[in-house]
């Protein structure tokens, strides 16, 4: 099985070395893990070779006995009908009231993982990389409502993140056992 995300934050850090937050961005306050944590399902996300072809894409974190959090990625690829999974671990950079996490599926090296946004009741959030090259639209359901993801959408755009490039993410009935 290839590792889906895996070697995504994995290739960002090997190619950024960088735990960073995109210039001009700021990670959420307030953040409240517990909260965040559970399933979220990808909505739209920036084109990257670790996640290419892939659709019902998922992101499950829970606590680890570490005081960090376990990341479980997972994907499909409707065409090869195959899943992809993959298991990292994310620690908070600063204090854990702001959501800037670096996380990591290979070895030590990490990669930022920023929420730049996340409305009050933890259904929707707007999520960068290290720099605008990575960028992801999650949602506690399958479909995000049409307001919600123009605001988010929106809300990239104004941060200068390439918009136009977003993917739209297959969820739903297609998806084998959702």
């Amino acid at each position: 099985m290839k590792t889906l995300i895996g070697s995504s934050l994995a290739s960002v850090a090997l190619l950024t070395g960088c735990t960073g937050i995109p210039e001009g961005t700021q990670p959420v306050t307030g953040f409240e893990l517990d909260r965040y944590l559970g399933q979220w399902y990808e909505i739209a996300r920036l084109d990257h070779s670790f996640e290419r072809g892939l659709d019902c894409v998922t992101a499950t974190y829970s606590l680890r006995d570490d005081d960090g959090v376990r990341v479980i990625n997972r994907g499909y690829n409707l065409q090869e009908q195959e899943w992809d999974e993959a298991e990292g671990r994310a620690y908070f950079i600063d204090d854990e009231s702001v959501g800037r996490l670096k996380v990591s599926f290979f070895g030590p090296f990490y990669g930022g993982y920023n929420i730049l946004e996340l409305d009050d009741d933890y259904q929707s959030a707007l999520i960068a990389g290290p720099n605008r090259d990575y960028l992801w639209i999650l949602s506690r359901t399958p479909q995000m409502d049409s307001a919600t993801e123009a605001r988010l959408r929106q809300r990239a755009a104004e941060l200068n993140f390439p918009t136009d490039e977003l993917i739209d993410v297959t969820q739903g009935e297609a998806c084998p056992g959702r």
